[in-house]
């Protein structure tokens, strides 16, 4: 029997900037439990996906408390610049906590600069062709208008640059898909609840949005739609989360 569509999951802006901002003190703790620490391992694969250069900084979108823009900084060795942007105040907080951390004093001076900004994805603040890599990680399927989201990254990546997608989704295998549903939809958001409570049901959401966000051919086509050819993605951990990689188009020619 096909799974039952989902209905449709609210993404209003003032919804999920709220409801991230409720969720913001536990967000690591429950990305690190709830996934079993297998969170680390993606961003690991992630940012090792695409050769970086010193010559051009990293662009890090939802960023949340900032786990993928300062794995990018430590992939860099620190000498590339990185900016991680979120529309949700709270999180940039832990995210600055985050850095501030991990800068050590003594050769601060030698760091290229990671930079926390306030900022909505589908309305970046930032010139056109300015980043050699454009990333987001959990986030993408949070935005209210994927497309525009996507169009919004590709706008601000170099010509010739990457964006790349790291994303929940559903796995291929029925007896996988099966289980991880129900762990998915009846254990999660119980334990999310109990240790993160907040009005918005944080840990409900999560499930209905990943059930609801295209995932493969269908985000591969979105992807085109918004200006990057050479689209390519894998499934890591059974499928439980993928990771897409696509390189913006150079302009076309009169």
């Amino acid at each position: 029997m096909p799974d039952a569509p989902p209905s449709e999951v609210d993404k209003s802006g003032e919804r999920i900037r709220s409801m991230f901002g409720e969720i913001s003190p536990r967000y690591d703790f429950l990305n690190h439990f709830l996934s079993g620490g297998t969170d680390y391992y993606w961003r690991w694969r992630t940012v090792r996906s695409v050769p970086l250069r010193e010559d051009a900084p990293i662009l890090d979108v939802c960023t949340g408390t900032g786990d993928l823009a300062l794995a990018y900084w430590e992939r860099g060795k620190r000498r590339i610049p990185v900016i991680g942007t979120d529309f949700t105040p709270e999180m940039l907080v832990v995210a600055r906590q985050k850095e501030a951390r991990r800068r050590s004093s003594t050769d601060a001076e030698n760091q290229a600069p990671v930079e926390f900004l306030e900022a909505d994805t589908q309305q970046l603040p930032f010139p056109d062709h300015q980043f050699q890599l454009v990333s987001v990680a959990f986030g993408l399927r949070n935005v209210a208008d994927t497309l525009a989201g996507l169009r919004e990254m590709t706008r601000v990546c170099q010509l010739g640059g990457k964006v790349v997608i790291l994303e929940f989704s559903l796995p291929e295998n029925r007896i996988i898909r099966n289980l991880y549903q129900w762990y998915f939809r009846n254990i999660l958001p119980r334990i999310g609840q109990l240790l993160a409570r907040n009005q918005h049901m944080a840990y409900n959401y999560l499930p209905q949005s990943v059930a609801q966000f295209p995932q493969g051919e269908q985000l591969a086509a979105l992807m085109r739609e918004s200006g990057l050819d050479n689209i390519r993605w894998k499934p890591l951990t059974f499928g439980i989360a993928t990771l897409y990689i696509g390189t913006k188009r150079p302009l076309a020619t009169p």
